[in-house]
């Protein structure tokens, strides 16, 4: 036996799940924002520290251009510990021409010749230029005269920019392990509930069998007798005994590949909404507005008419048992089908429009959300067609858009 309170909880499970969502996304967000926040730091860091590294470079160049001495042991040490030691930072110094002189951690193609080489290098001076503006160096004689003037020219280090672009490298990858996984465990739900719908359905009919057998048992019975055999009560037993072998087709049709039929789609409405209209409130009209009543549609007769109930009855339950009902059919310009069907109702509130079709959302105390859900893989699993809110507006009512292929 199944424990009622399990039951409620999974549905409010489902309810919450949207929420749930929404939380791991703005988790996952806040994360890639901290994450890229934190690497830009370390960057800039870096960028600042190579930008001192290059000042420092430049300034012993001009110290080594201004020192007549020779290299005694402390011009030694800054080339040494300054110039040589940086194996990283790409850099080119050039004379105030432009031409490079000398030039460190950058690959020239050995294809290249001098000449080649020499344009490679002027090539790469602009695109230095582009991101940093260059580092003069005065040269300057004996007499403190500056005589010359050199530019350094230089760009992040390769190391730099990997760490740059790390943080979006790594989070496009997770994303797409996500995503990948998410489309996984989807498809994997999806399975699961299609064996759930269709189990349950196939019980259901098997169920629906046996009390359904001994009524029509009955039915015959009653129109054995002649006291019985011509009164209503009898006609509309019979009625209903066809209805509840129509609903075991239906719930036997979930999980098969349904037989789609032509059909004069106008027909198979009206004939829907007479039963439907004596068995629901007298203070709701239902109206099907005048159409091409030849207009015919591919469709599974039995199952289209669930859908047609199942709108109509929770358009009962939004009205309160009081309002009108509009139904209109139209072939559109593409060659659609379009079935409009509009209530009076209290409408639809636009933070759940987009839920109503989910499995376990209902607005009802006692609702399991399972109709409209039901509509909607009747219509877009069975039919190939679309069932969308196209309006709802508080106290004004809902209309609910079908589109069939014609």
């Amino acid at each position: 036996m199944k424990d009622p309170l399990n039951e409620v909880g999974k549905i409010t499970l489902i309810k919450n799940r949207n929420k749930l969502n929404y939380l791991i996304l703005i988790f996952a967000f806040l994360i890639g924002v901290g994450s890229i926040y934190y690497t830009n730091l370390i960057v800039n860091q870096l960028k600042h520290r190579e930008q001192m590294q290059i000042k420092l470079f430049a300034k012993t160049l001009e110290t080594l251009a201004g020192d007549n001495s020779g290299f005694n042991d402390n011009v030694m040490l800054l080339f040494e510990e300054i110039v040589v030691a940086n194996e990283t930072i790409p850099v080119i110094v050039a004379n105030r021409d432009g031409e490079p002189k000398i030039h460190k951690n950058l690959k020239i193609p050995s294809e290249l010749n001098s000449e080649q080489a020499d344009l490679f290098l002027k090539e790469e001076i602009e695109n230095m230029r582009d991101q940093y503006e260059p580092i003069v160096i005065a040269n300057m004689n004996d007499q403190g005269e500056v005589f010359n003037y050199e530019y350094i020219f230089y760009k992040n280090s390769s190391l730099l920019n990997q760490l740059q672009y790390y943080p979006y490298v790594q989070l496009s990858v997770i994303a797409i392990f996500f995503i990948l996984s998410y489309l996984a465990f989807s498809y994997s739900r999806a399975a699961e509930q299609n064996r759930v719908w269709v189990g349950l359905a196939k019980e259901t009919a098997h169920q629906l069998g046996t009390p359904l057998s001994s009524l029509m048992a009955w039915v015959e019975y009653l129109k054995a007798d002649p006291e019985y055999e011509n009164k209503d009560i009898t006609r509309e037993l019979d009625k209903d005994i066809k209805k509840l072998e129509l609903i075991t087709s239906r719930f036997s049709s979930i999980g098969s590949v349904p037989v789609l039929q032509e059909e004069h789609i106008f027909e198979v409405i009206r004939v829907s909404i007479n039963y439907l209209q004596t068995r629901i409130s007298t203070k709701v009209k239902i109206n099907l507005h005048p159409g091409d009543e030849n207009l015919k549609v591919k469709i599974n007769k039995p199952l289209f008419d669930w859908v047609i109930e199942n709108i109509c009855k929770n358009a009962v339950d939004a009205m309160s048992g009081v309002g009108i009902i509009d139904i209109n059919v139209e072939k559109s310009v593409e060659g659609n089908v379009i079935i409009d069907i509009s209530d009076t109702g209290k409408g639809i509130p636009k933070s759940v429009i987009a839920q109503i079709f989910q499995p376990g959302f209902t607005t009802k105390k006692r609702g399991w959300g399972l109709g409209l859900t039901l509509v909607k893989r009747i219509i877009e699993n069975y039919h190939q067609g679309k069932i969308f809110i196209k309006s709802s507006e508080a106290g004004s009512g809902t209309t609910i858009r079908i589109l069939l292929n014609g």
